[in-house]
């Protein structure tokens, strides 16, 4: 008849939010069944330790501007060492050619400017020194901010949350997870269907669901993905065909606007029929017809 049936359940995309870094939860700031938007604050660790970190970096970040401060007064200084010293060596090369100055006079200011010059060259060395020291400072600073924000956790989703799995005071690791959302914008319903229909599903046709929990009514959805290699059929899924014939999982998506509609009946778990067109020319039968319950 080119419609497809099928049951299942409706699947919602879990998403962990985890910490970067390790230390003591500071704050929890969902509970389990609170909805979250993106960016909304999750939990907070202690930062008491990384502030106090900062505080010395910014320090240091002050020492070394005054650093290269220094470093350019004294080019300054070699600067006019070093043009005295050139007029003087000058002076005594005019005298010496005039046989006023000695030979040794003329050494002596010869060896004044190399130091001069070598003091000055010196003075240009210190002020990049103390350049590359203020960056490194500066660095600190910015890597210490970036892994302070990092301890504030925020939602990466809009979603519910499912699970609370730290309390305040808990010392966690890198990579703890401290709370489980659900993505309430990515629910489907996985189904499984023999390789005779599932060769014929095309991705985004249309579909229909009806919940076990809901049965007056009848959700729109679409096909998002038929798996490329067959698997046999998971035992909580119930089919027309014997269990040990190897079925395609196919997932039916349920829109986001549909979802956002509804977000608040929106849960995971529930069982239901599914129904699929095969051929998108069969029309839907009156009793799968889309109707959905009033808006919250």
């Amino acid at each position: 008849m080119g419609i497809a049936i099928a049951n299942g359940r409706i699947e919602i995309e879990r998403v962990d939010v985890a910490t970067e870094y390790g230390g003591q939860v500071a704050e929890i700031r969902v509970r389990e069944g609170d909805t979250v938007a993106v960016g909304d604050i999750v939990a907070v660790l202690n930062t008491s330790e990384l502030m106090a970190q900062l505080a010395a970096a910014k320090a240091e970040v002050r020492s070394a501007r005054q650093g290269i401060a220094r470093a350019k007064a004294e080019v300054a200084l070699r600067e006019a060492e070093h043009n005295l010293s050139e007029l003087e060596l000058a002076r005594v090369v005019d005298l010496e050619r005039r046989q006023v100055a000695s030979t040794a006079d003329l050494e002596r200011r010869d060896a004044q400017y190399a130091i001069a010059k070598a003091n000055l060259l010196g003075a240009h060395a210190a002020v990049g020194t103390a350049i590359a020291a203020t960056e490194q400072a500066e660095a600190h600073v910015r890597q210490l901010k970036i892994r302070i924000d990092e301890m504030t956790l925020h939602a990466p989703v809009d979603g519910r949350v499912e699970y609370r799995l730290v309390q305040p005071g808990t010392v966690v690791g890198p990579g703890t997870r401290v709370a489980t959302l659900l993505d309430i914008s990515d629910v489907y319903m996985t189904i499984f269907l023999p390789t005779s229909e599932a060769g014929k599903v095309a991705i985004g046709a249309e579909a229909r669901i009806a919940l076990d929990a809901a049965p007056n009514f009848v959700l729109p959805a679409r096909v998002s993905f038929v798996a490329s290699e067959a698997q046999f059929t998971p035992k909580a899924v119930q089919t027309a065909n014997e269990r040990e014939k190897l079925m395609y999982r196919v997932k039916l998506q349920l829109s986001s606007e549909l979802l956002d509609r509804y977000r608040a009946y929106v849960r995971a778990g529930y069982t239901g029929d599914a129904y699929l067109k095969l051929d998108p020319s069969v029309p839907w039968h009156d009793d799968l017809e889309i109707r959905l319950p009033d808006a919250p």
